[in-house]
């Protein structure tokens, strides 16, 4: 069986397993381009030293500029070509899974990328300014994301229907795992909310051309469009806004397990970045 026809079958896997879109495309990029790099090779004919060559090669290593990838962006490809030949071998295109000895590299969690209090600020006063109805959607967005740390993906594909301000509640249908979420509304972001949809009917809370669902990258392109606006010249992405929040929550609280509640992480080990962040608090213990 060629690898092409191998991945195919594996995201038709995914699918079928509920893994989500996001998850999925990144599986088509990581293994798009282990099969660019083997050609029209079979799974059967690969060997282990076969894909220690691949992930030792500089096709792998570096990124379309020439610049070596981040240890981190390497791991990301090692667990990817992992549990794609842990597939094919379980579904038995193979006798031996020829990614079976490959490890992840022991490297350090980068800190979140994220943004300061007086830079939330910043931002939110140079999009409140500008005129015009994208602005005010785009206002209401990331103010919205920024308040509940709700991801990009989840925060697109509400629905006017999914506002309750008398409860002070939203509830998320699209999440990370594809299980349904009620998160709680502040006072500033209810009362955006309620400006935000006076006078609305039915349909997307965050419409783009036509009363068309707003794209992620369409997000992405006008957050980076505000945050030239308001002089923040570092990379920040639609991402930043959560770990903004949980980093705000965290100073504010000094509670790991409302955070990680907050976030609805799985687990609390995914959310001690933020308790690493936070300098001040040490620096005040250790006094």
């Amino acid at each position: 069986m060629k690898i092409e026809t191998a991945l195919a079958r594996f995201l038709t896997q995914l699918e079928a397993d509920g893994r989500s879109p996001y998850t999925i495309d990144q599986y088509r990029r990581q293994i798009g381009h282990l099969v660019g790099f083997f050609g029209a090779r079979g799974v059967e004919s690969l060997t282990h030293e076969d894909i220690a060559r691949y992930l030792a090669s500089p096709s792998a290593r570096t990124r379309l500029d020439g610049t070596p990838k981040k240890a981190t962006s390497m791991n990301v490809r090692r667990s990817c070509v992992r549990t794609f030949f842990g597939y094919v071998h379980q579904a038995g295109y193979t006798t031996n899974n020829p990614a079976r000895l490959v490890r992840r590299a022991l490297c350090g969690t980068a800190p979140p990328r994220t943004l300061s209090p007086d830079e939330q600020a910043r931002l939110l006063k140079a999009i409140a300014t500008a005129k015009g109805p994208q602005a005010r959607r785009d206002h209401m967005l990331f103010h919205l994301m920024l308040a509940t740390g709700i991801r990009l993906g989840s925060a697109l594909a509400l629905d006017v229907g999914a506002v309750d301000l008398g409860r002070a509640e939203l509830r998320i249908e699209r999440t990370k795992g594809n299980r349904p979420e009620v998160v709680f509304l502040g006072r500033a972001v209810r009362a955006h909310l309620r400006r935000y949809l006076k006078g609305r009917g039915p349909g997307f809370l965050f419409e783009g051309r036509g009363g068309n669902l707003l794209c992620g990258r369409q997000a992405q392109r006008r957050l980076e469009i505000w945050l030239e606006e308001a002089r923040i010249g570092r990379r920040v992405s639609p991402h930043s806004l959560r770990h903004a929040f949980a980093t705000d929550l965290y100073r504010r609280s000094g509670d790991l397990f409302l955070v990680k509640e907050a976030l609805r992480h799985r687990s609390i080990a995914s959310t001690t970045v933020y308790a690493a962040l936070d300098r001040h608090r040490l620096r005040k213990a250790m006094a």
